[in-house]
């Protein structure tokens, strides 16, 4: 494999940031997107570390969703 995509939402209640692969059950939050890319290196690293889920990305994307609500 040579990439993961996660997508990324703000978290409306709680402020920060939840991250959560596509194809894959990995999933991180963190308060600071500079925190964020950190902590989804780490989980990555948590996940195929072992070799037994694959082989590790060598690209992490990172994919942000925002809504945005208007005022009809």
């Amino acid at each position: 494999m040579s990439e993961i995509i996660f997508e990324v939402q703000q978290d409306e209640v709680d402020g920060g940031f939840i991250a959560t692969a596509l194809g894959h059950s990995i999933v991180t939050e963190a308060d600071s997107i500079e925190s964020l890319r950190e902590m989804v290196k780490e989980a990555v690293h948590c996940h195929f570390g072992d070799g037994q889920a694959g082989i590790a990305p060598k690209i992490i994307r990172l994919h942000f969703v925002r809504d945005e609500v208007l005022a009809a």
